[in-house]
């Protein structure tokens, strides 16, 4: 095998371990952001985990995070609490952050 060779496979692994990584800290961060909007819903533990998983589910409905974005708002929104767009980004950004912290403190 040549050095190129090598060098590719490298490349091609890192960009699958990257890939894999990625999804990971996307599905527990919409988990985190779940429970987050669990709480301002006041949800019981019960409904909060179900509530959790249903947003990781939410994610896979298009690309990007609009459709996670999209159910915070209208879900909170309709549950009474006074929440817009804005404020659901913020949140998906500090979940973002705390799912990679936990992520990468496991590895």
């Amino acid at each position: 095998m040549t050095t190129f060779d090598d060098r590719r496979q490298g490349f091609e692994a890192k960009f699958v371990r990257d890939a894999e990584m990625g999804f990971r800290i996307a599905a527990r961060r919409n988990r985190l952001l779940g429970q987050w909007a669990a709480l301002q819903m006041k949800l019981t533990p019960e409904e909060t985990d179900a509530y959790a998983k249903s947003v990781v589910q939410a994610d896979f409905e298009e690309a990007g995070d609009e459709d996670v974005v999209r159910k915070l708002v209208g879900d909170m929104n309709a549950a009474g609490v006074d929440i817009d767009e804005g404020a659901v980004r913020r949140a998906l950004d500090e979940q973002t952050v705390e799912a990679r912290r936990q992520l990468m403190g496991m590895s």
